[in-house]
């Protein structure tokens, strides 16, 4: 049997994977596919919205059956042009997928099938929507009528934001003809979720029913998205309300639709809100969802094949649809700037060794020089099944921990509702769940972070992780002559804001390590072990997770065991989705190598080595410059998003120098981590008394950021020094016949920024 599947996404991939396990080996082709459906069969590169194309290819492979994914050629009758070329197809016609294709359309017929759903008002003209809004509002919502991607629906929370949002719809036509007209309707309160159904125009199949995370950021906040990740079986909507609610929403919809000469042969998808007076439907979808679909279809048991054989052929009441007893979640990887503008190309690696029970479906993908990278906004839809939803969560969650590329964006509360629902507390903590401490989010996050953690002990990890007190072996000092420990404390500060705000927490983890080792390394020690404390408002266990899988990262780069840590969660001391991060870190020298030395001397070279932005420093200072800035901004200066640049790692310079520290004849007399204080208060700190530090002016290219910061905030050039490192985060202070030697040993361009000479512990621009 040869099948033909329309579309490009994460749902296309899922529904591919899943024809592909059917016995009767299908030959899938897939127009226009992506690189990840490659693996299971032809990919013809035909663009979804060429129908003349995608019915001559059907035409000429002689294929058997054409599954059609997306809503946009099934609006725009791409079912209908292959029926009339004679061939079987899954999917609806154009006039029946109005009841998605037009919001206006869907709305009149709940009408007249006495569908539940809220009330409404239909508008062309912008006076008019605005009059109503002003009479209702603002407890409302607006709507473009036609296709918008899954962005059209705007909740506002002032009448000015309704103004704003019209005028863009009706006016400035911002999603093109989708809004010749809005559908201004009352806000329902309650929970969602999403059925879909399997239908041959007669028959009805529900699906498990599913929850889609619409927003951006965790805690539900952010803009509005295609979706940020799915669960299913949702537990809001036990199986006796599916009942309830294929006899009351979805058979009326189907039977209204064949009573109205356009009968719907495919997949029906009832978006709906869990009311206080009882289901009302939000939308109908004429397709299988996004990413809905990617945690459906792993727990299907039945054959995909004959599924879709059987609605084609109006025998869908002739066989059994069945569904593993079993959870399914998906996670969507995003790119920077999703869902605005965004960059493509960035490499993609972790996804090639996934273990047993997960599965990653290409939403935004491509190939290029043989490299797999991102090709959209949302690039990756990482989906885990288990038995309950807690361990398919974490599979999920655990397979994301492998996968990387620059900007990678996610939520970390995917499920939270269902979590919630389904968390068991025993008595003994309601007292202290009642004050806002959710101990079982506290164990989950423990145990999410557990592998990372143990990925960095070495033997000498006497206890570690769930023991009170972590016990460290330092036989392992016994080698050396006059070990001499280090330790020193530290945190993030407001670049941790940030981190919220953008939904990225993978690199603050790396932060808080690599600026403490820096700070030891200046000292000449290098790490032992490492201890991080983090504390929130509320536990979020995949916050928790991603920040301690950096964490470990940072810390098996250097050799370092991260020993233990401290997670508390304290309502009232944090505001809502706020945190804090700090850490310590032991390190050990030999006592003869102790930095600063003793023998700095006028004429000393100062020697730069470039930071990788502005560290963990002067955020508090960066995020008013650009309060008003979308993150996602591309200065012409700076060539990417701006949240990208500012939430770049705290470059660690271990790996730089430990070989040269390590030499017996090591030139490095000094050396100063650029922190808080910027040059001004650094470089002094490693100064005998007699001696300044002479800096060059523009000796090293400086970052382009930095003098945007500086024009943004009219900030003087000695404040802009004593704040930032100005693309230098570490210096090193050699004698001049030994700077060449030192440069030599860099495996990276270094600049000689300056001098010492006679003064009073002070730096000197020149």
């Amino acid at each position: 049997m040869k099948i033909l599947i329309i579309g490009s996404g994460g749902r296309e991939h899922a529904i591919v994977w899943k024809l592909a396990q059917s016995p009767r080996h299908p030959e899938l082709l897939m127009a226009p596919g992506n690189p990840g459906m490659a693996a299971f069969g032809r990919v013809i590169p035909i663009p979804v919205d060429n129908l003349d194309a995608l019915v001559g290819l059907a035409v000429k492979e002689a294929v058997d059956l054409v599954v059609i994914g997306p809503e946009t050629p099934l609006s725009a009758g791409l079912t209908d042009l292959m029926l009339q070329a004679g061939l079987r197809v899954f999917g609806p016609s154009a006039a029946a997928a109005q009841i998605e294709s037009s919001k206006a359309f869907a709305k009149a017929f709940m009408d007249r099938h006495a569908i539940p759903s809220a009330n409404y008002q239909v508008f062309t003209d912008y006076p008019s929507a605005v009059d109503y809004f002003e009479k209702y509002g603002p407890a409302l919502v607006i709507k473009a009528s036609g296709l918008a991607a899954g962005k059209g629906v705007i909740l506002p929370s002032s009448l000015e934001e309704a103004r704003q949002a019209l005028r863009e719809i009706l006016l400035e036509r911002s999603f093109g003809e989708a809004g010749s007209q809005v559908v201004i309707e009352e806000r329902l309160e309650g929970e969602e979720v999403s059925l879909l159904a399997f239908t041959d125009g007669h028959t009805v199949r529900c699906m498990p029913p599913a929850q889609d995370h619409k927003r951006l950021l965790d805690g539900d906040r952010g803009s509005n998205t295609g979706g940020m990740g799915a669960y299913a079986p949702a537990p809001v909507c036990p199986s006796a309300l599916v009942a309830q609610l294929e006899k009351a929403v979805l058979q009326p919809a189907v039977d209204g639709l064949k009573a109205e000469g356009t009968p719907f042969v495919g997949v029906l998808y009832a978006g709906l809100m869990l009311t206080p007076q009882g289901p009302r439907v939000l939308e109908y979808n004429a397709r299988f969802g996004d990413p809905e679909t990617q945690a459906i279809l792993p727990l299907l048991d039945s054959d995909l094949v004959d599924i879709f054989e059987a609605c084609v052929n109006g025998t869908l009441d002739k066989i059994e649809v069945a569904w593993k007893s079993a959870a399914c979640a998906c996670v969507v990887l995003a790119a920077a700037g999703y869902p605005h503008s965004y960059q493509s190309g960035q490499a993609i690696t972790g996804i090639e060794a996934l273990p047993p029970g997960t599965a990653v479906f290409h939403a935004g993908t491509s190939q290029k020089n043989g490299t797999l990278v991102t090709h959209g906004g949302r690039v990756l839809g990482v989906t885990a099944w288990d038995d309950d939803l807690h361990l398919a969560l974490d599979g999920a969650y655990a397979a994301i921990r492998q996968i990387n590329f620059d900007g990678m964006a996610y939520r970390h509360d995917i499920g939270h509702r269902a979590l919630d629902r389904l968390a068991v507390k025993p008595i003994n903590r309601d007292v202290y769940a009642q004050s806002g401490v959710n101990i079982d989010a506290g164990n989950r996050a423990v145990s999410l972070m557990a592998s990372a953690v143990r990925s960095t002990y070495t033997p000498a990890v006497i206890a570690g992780i769930g023991a009170f007190g972590g016990l460290f072996d330092a036989s392992q000092l016994s080698g050396m002559h006059h070990p001499v420990l280090v330790a020193s404390t530290d945190g993030v500060g407001t670049k941790v804001k940030l981190a919220a705000q953008s939904g990225r927490y993978h690199g603050i983890g790396q932060d808080i390590v690599n600026h403490c080792i820096d700070d030891i390394l200046v000292q000449g020690a290098f790490p032992l072990f490492f201890l991080d404390y983090f504390a929130t408002s509320l536990l979020t266990p995949g916050v928790v997770a991603e920040i301690v899988n950096g964490i470990s990262i940072a810390c098996r780069e250097a050799g370092c065991v991260l020993i233990g840590g401290e997670t508390a969660e304290m309502p009232g001391v944090y505001l809502a989705n706020e945190f804090d991060l700090a850490g310590t870190i032991v390190g050990v020298v030999e006592r003869d190598a102790i930095l600063p030395r003793r023998d700095l001397l006028p004429g000393d070279v100062i020697i730069g080595l470039r930071s990788s932005g502005p560290h963990t420093n002067g955020y508090s200072l960066i995020r008013k410059i650009f309060a008003d800035v979308p993150l996602d901004t591309v200065f012409a200066e700076l060539g990417q998003p701006l949240g990208d640049i500012l939430l770049q790692p705290h470059r660690s310079y271990l790996p730089l120098l430990r070989p040269i520290l390590k030499s017996s004849t090591s030139p490095v007399k000094a050396l100063a981590h650029l922190t808080g204080g910027g040059f001004i208060e650094n470089i002094p700190r490693v100064l005998p008394a007699g001696l300044d530090a002479i800096i060059r002016k523009e000796s090293w290219p400086v970052p382009p950021l930095f003098p945007l910061i500086q024009s943004r905030a009219q900030i003087s050039p000695n404040e802009m020094a004593r704040i930032f490192n100005l693309g230098i985060g570490m210096v090193t202070i050699v004698a001049p016949e030994d700077a060449p030697r030192f440069q030599q040993a860099i495996p990276e361009e270094t600049w000689i920024v300056g001098r010492l000479a006679p003064g009073s512990q002070k730096v000197i621009f020149e």
